[in-house]
């Protein structure tokens, strides 16, 4: 790891009343450590953003930022069920993107990915674009040239994500390479089952900036080492 900023992102993904996720928050600031240049990032509901945030100002807990999970590619309008990004930009800092659970159970385009981009960042929301392979050449693409400068990058492998089985370093060595022949100043990190363990391991590769992790997060000490290894 290099002196730039580092990431330990936490997506709960479809878990947690309001009740839990301030319980799983009142936890975690006990055991967390802040560290310089380390930003945390939890991604909760939807539900759940507004009474994090009021926990997090009461707290004086600056140094950790929220996320939404999704947004939307339209702007606010007669769009039923949609959560634009202006609904949401006094919440969240930052919004998962092209998540490949969302492009896989909800058919997302690379195009509908896109359009979610730009209105984030109209927004003033800074976007964490999930990559995977080998369709991240193509999910790069589909970005105009100034959004991307506005991106964070992550890069998740499907057939890592959700299984609590680490894909190999030499196989996350090689997609990252890959994505950094593309991307080579934009912040990237990894994501495919990350825990306590191993986080440190793929934080050593070159490239990384950060970890996201999803089911291991959801237990608030297991995501207090992971932000420590990320310190």
């Amino acid at each position: 790891m290099t002196n730039k900023q580092r990431y330990a992102v936490a997506n709960w993904k479809s878990h947690k009343t309001t009740g839990e996720a301030e319980q799983w928050l009142t936890t975690f600031l006990g055991a967390h450590q802040p560290a310089p240049g380390v930003q945390v990032i939890i991604a909760p509901s939807f539900i759940c953003l507004e009474p994090l945030q009021r926990l997090l100002t009461e707290q004086g807990a600056t140094q950790i930022a929220l996320a939404a999970q999704d947004l939307s590619p339209f702007p606010n309008g007669a769009y039923t069920g949609a959560v634009a990004a202006a609904m949401v930009r006094e919440l969240a800092g930052y919004a998962f993107i092209g998540h490949s659970e969302r492009r896989r159970y909800f058919h997302e385009t690379h195009q509908e990915v896109a359009n979610k981009v730009s209105e984030a960042v109209a927004a003033g929301i800074t976007p964490i674009l999930c990559l995977d392979q080998p369709y991240a050449a193509a999910q790069i693409a589909a970005l105009t040239e100034s959004d991307a400068e506005q991106v964070i990058f992550g890069y998740g492998p499907m057939e890592a994500i959700g299984i609590d089985i680490p894909l190999s370093r030499r196989l996350v060595v090689a997609a990252v390479e890959e994505i950094r022949s593309r991307l080579p100043n934009q912040p990237l990190l990894y994501g495919g089952s990350v825990n306590g363990e191993n986080a440190a391991d793929y934080l050593q590769i070159d490239g990384i900036d950060g970890v996201m992790a999803g089911s291991a997060s959801l237990d608030p000490l297991e995501f207090a080492k992971i932000c420590a290894a990320v310190g």
